[in-house]
């Protein structure tokens, strides 16, 4: 009697879990496609601003969003912001402008380098030290203020359009 109860308890779970990955389409969230970041309400208008930005053609979310020194702290960083942002969705603690994090920054602005490389050697190496961050300069250049965004300016809270 005991073994079969856990025989239907461990056939529960797998069917729970199976049912969970079809209706969360969880393996999408393993790969890098934007389609998969803007599957959240909140990433709407993030995602129409990107579509409609000058990256569109040449970069994913990933690619400037996540690091790229090796695998792992690839998906270790993949999972840390996924942890993040379902805790934040299912808490009800989502904020009225999405801002990047401090350490999402930083990997930001090395991925701006990594790809723009050929262009900025100069800049990051010259006698100035180079203390800005490029979306000083670029704002609107990976999430253009166009699309059918209701909020197309999210950082005019912070840097006013002049």
């Amino acid at each position: 009697m005991f073994r079969a109860s856990v025989l239907i308890a461990a056939a529960a779970a797998v069917a729970a879990l199976g049912l969970f990955i079809i209706v969360t389409d969880a393996p999408a969230y393993a790969g890098d496609a934007p389609e998969t970041c803007n599957n959240c309400h909140v990433m709407h208008e993030q995602y129409e601003n990107w579509y409609h930005g000058g990256h569109q053609r040449s970069a994913k979310c990933s690619d400037c969003h996540l690091p790229h020194d090796s695998t792992m702290e690839y998906y270790v960083e993949k999972s840390r912001q996924g942890m993040k942002d379902t805790w934040a969705f299912t808490s009800g603690r989502i904020p009225v402008s999405i801002r990047a994090s401090e350490q999402s920054r930083a990997i930001i602005q090395e991925n701006c380098i990594r790809c723009h490389e050929p262009a900025v050697s100069e800049l990051i190496s010259g006698a100035q030290p180079y203390v800005r961050p490029c979306w000083e300069c670029h704002r609107h250049t990976a999430h253009a203020d166009r699309g059918i965004s209701t909020s197309p300016n999210q950082d005019a809270l912070l840097y006013p359009i002049e």
